[in-house]
């Protein structure tokens, strides 16, 4: 026999060994040398050493095959868990497109309204008002009808959760068949808890009586506002004709054209307005004042005639006067809600002479032949005896001087001629005074008009805003079966050789590996993904879209509506911004200020709203741990399955511990649905005839099963799981 050496020669076994030299008998130096020499490594040392390896390769690769299918089972149960509780997650998303169509509604009632309201103080706008509201009444009803029909449909739909999602699991389960070793993978999910809590959207009591207030003042406003701007041009026609009087027709004649020919009138006593909205009658008046005030001092006495004296001295008595009675009783107060003004009128003719104080206080100079003179320096008035009135030379008792012309005509028509002519400064100040009393005869009927629309619009405006502030978070709630999460339990029946589709004379293949069973947990968690809006307003993308070519009162409600889709997502911004567009459509200028009054109102009150987005964190479902979702239910599901874990976890063997959850299963899990299509609601808009369905498509799989997978999963569990055994670690 020939051994190979590390060197790899060959000897002849004639030839002495190294063992028989040392005294080894030849019996024990072949035995040492089957497998190994000092020289190298047998054949037969080879040979058992490469079936040795080979032997613990298939056996490790056996162990492996049979570790991963056995486990496999676990990884099932926590797709199927994820499955199952993604139904709810989509259910969710649901409730919240159904909340984001409820909110945009009932926002565009509101802010519908508060628009017609604002046109209702315009008249001109008192027809868009009429179609603004009777809009605003037909958006609350569609409301009320998608509120109605959203909360039948969403109940519908969350009847159908236990069932869609122990359907969804267990064909996750089975799309995982003929997986390792030949897996047949039977599923059966369970929501905690079982039942959903009834959904009820509301039907919007609070925007009904609203609804009711509006229509049944609306009229009442149109009425006071129209009296109200009728008032409003008489007062602006009043307000016009005063401010070219005073300064608005220079460099024609006016008071600031006939004050500014006097070097010693101020510029800054004599201003000059180019708008009438800035001018006010203060400005008049302030500039009458100091006109008479500087005109009396500052007028030169003249150097010819006695007449042309005379009629200097009755000139400054007029001056005097004039400046006395406007400083004493001239005053303008204008407020808001009032007008007050007194323009002291002067006299220009004998008539009303005899009406001022003039006529029995004023005193001129008598001669002792009993003539009364202008002036005290007249020829004829060789020092004057006593002082007389001009009643008393009316009444006989004085005659008028000759010389100097002094009459009762004199001193009565002393402003006569700058009264009557477009070139005397009292002419343009007695045009003014009787601008200023036609102003405050229609700021009297005004100012009560506003006051009395103001009182009506205000508490509406308020229980709008209010309405606004109330949409704050979601307005539909919702808690439905698994809302604290899914637990599923997932059995592989399939009982095969252990070496199946792994054949080896290496590993024996007379054992078998047995049914294996899991049970994993889900539930919904929050993520804060930058996009997560998009689920819902892509849902919503288009909506308010339709009737591109309406006018008038539909394309402001339109307009409105596109904006308020976006309220969802962005809270205040898009109320405000969605006002903004609507009233953009609508002018508010008015003359009585009113419809100004009330769109400034109107935005206040949105603005304060302080309308917060919703939370639009995507719900995702999540593997947890199983005692945290069933502790989280008191259902009789839960409860038996915390007895059954905590047995489980005790027992040193897992034989038939879950074996009586199925007879826990709630019957919700295999009632059946055979339609792939539920429709949710339908928001009939007012607008257009747009109707638009919330549907949602259930999976083919669904309808296809009919309830007989299902029921064969809750039938597999029941009758494999007591046949499991073997400690496991519970998930």
């Amino acid at each position: 026999m020939s051994v190979v050496g590390s060197d790899m020669r060959t000897r002849s076994a004639k030839t002495p060994g190294r063992g028989e030299g040392r005294g080894h008998s030849p019996k024990t130096a072949h035995a040492k040398c089957t497998f190994r020499d000092e020289e190298g490594i047998t054949t037969v040392g080879m040979a058992v050493s490469l079936l040795l390896c080979l032997s613990l390769l298939f056996s490790g690769a056996q162990l492996y095959r049979v570790g991963s299918a056995s486990a496999e089972v676990q990884e099932v149960a926590d797709a199927a868990a994820l499955a199952a509780e993604s139904e709810v997650g989509e259910f969710m998303v649901v409730v919240r497109t159904c909340d984001a169509v409820l909110l945009s509604m009932t926002l565009l009632a509101g802010t519908v309204y508060g628009i017609g309201l604002v046109c209702a103080c315009v008249p001109p706008a008192a027809p868009v008002s009429e179609q603004l509201i009777s809009l605003g009444t037909k958006v609350a009803k569609a409301r009320d009808a998608f509120a109605d029909k959203a909360s039948s449909g969403l109940n519908q739909l969350q009847k159908m959760l236990p069932f869609l999602a122990a359907a969804s699991a267990a064909g996750v389960a089975s799309a995982c068949d003929r997986g390792a070793m030949e897996a047949s993978y039977y599923a059966v999910a369970v929501l905690l808890p079982a039942e959903g809590e009834e959904i009820d959207a509301g039907l919007g009591s609070s925007l009904a009586e609203l609804s009711d207030d509006v229509e049944s003042e609306a009229q009442g406003i149109r009425d006071d506002a129209a009296a109200a701007e009728e008032a409003a041009k008489e007062a602006d026609a009043a307000k016009r004709e005063a401010f070219e009087h005073d300064c608005g027709a220079a460099p024609g004649y006016c008071q600031y054209e006939r004050a500014g020919r006097f070097q010693w009138m101020p510029s800054a006593q004599n201003p000059a307005y180019s708008s009438v909205d800035a001018w006010s009658f203060s400005v008049a008046l302030e500039r009458a004042k100091a006109y008479y005030r500087l005109r009396g001092s500052c007028e030169p006495e003249p150097s010819g005639s006695v007449a042309d004296a005379a009629s200097y001295h009755l000139r400054t008595v007029f001056y005097a006067y004039a400046s006395e009675e406007l400083e004493r009783d001239g005053f303008v107060r204008d407020e808001e809600g009032s007008f007050q003004a007194n323009f002291p009128k002067l006299f220009r003719n004998v008539n009303e002479f005899r009406q001022t104080r003039l006529y029995d206080g004023l005193q001129f100079p008598v001669s002792a032949d009993g003539v009364m003179h202008a002036y005290a320096g007249c020829p004829a008035c060789s020092g004057a005896a006593r002082w007389g009135t001009v009643a008393a030379l009316e009444a006989g008792g004085f005659e008028g001087c000759v010389t100097c012309g002094f009459s009762l005509e004199s001193i009565g028509n002393v402003a006569s001629a700058s009264t009557n002519v477009a070139n005397g400064f009292e002419h343009h100040y007695e045009k003014i005074r009787q601008a200023a009393e036609a102003y405050q005869q229609a700021r009297t009927k005004m100012d009560p008009l506003l006051e009395q629309a103001k009182g009506k619009v205000t508490p509406l405006l308020d229980r709008i805003g209010a309405l606004l502030s109330e949409m704050g978070g979601r307005r539909i709630s919702a808690e439905p079966p698994g809302a604290e999460g899914a637990i599923c339990i997932v059995v592989n029946t399939a009982s095969n050789a252990a070496d199946t589709g792994f054949e080896s004379m290496f590993v024996s293949g007379g054992s078998a590996l047995g049914a294996r069973a899991a049970v994993s947990a889900a539930a919904l968690v929050e993520d804060a993904a930058d996009d997560s809006s998009s689920v819902i307003t892509s849902l919503l993308d288009g909506f308010g879209q339709d009737g591109g070519a309406a006018v008038g009162a539909a394309r402001v409600v339109l307009d409105c509506w596109n904006g308020l889709l976006k309220a969802y997502e962005n809270g205040q911004a898009a109320l405000s911004d969605a006002l903004g567009k609507g009233l953009s459509s609508v002018s508010t200028g008015t003359l009585s200020g009113l419809g100004g009054w009330a769109e400034g109102a109107l935005k206040a009150v949105v603005d304060a709203a302080g309308l917060e987005p919703a939370d639009l964190n995507a719900l995702k479902p999540a593997v947890l741990n199983t005692g945290h979702v069933a502790g989280a239910d008191d259902g009789a599901f839960a409860v038996r399955f915390r007895q059954v874990k905590a047995n489980a976890l005790s027992a040193s063997e897992a034989a038939g511990a879950v074996s009586g959850l199925s007879s826990c299963i709630p019957e919700a899990v295999t009632q059946a649905v055979s339609d792939l299509e539920v429709t949710i609601a339908e928001i009939e808009f007012p607008v257009g005839g747009v109707v638009i369905p919330v549907k949602v498509g259930l999976p083919q799989s669904v309808a296809d099963d009919a309830g007989g997978f299902v029921g064969q999963c809750i039938a597999a569990i029941g009758g494999v799981v007591g046949s499991v055994a073997g400690v496991r670690e519970w998930r």
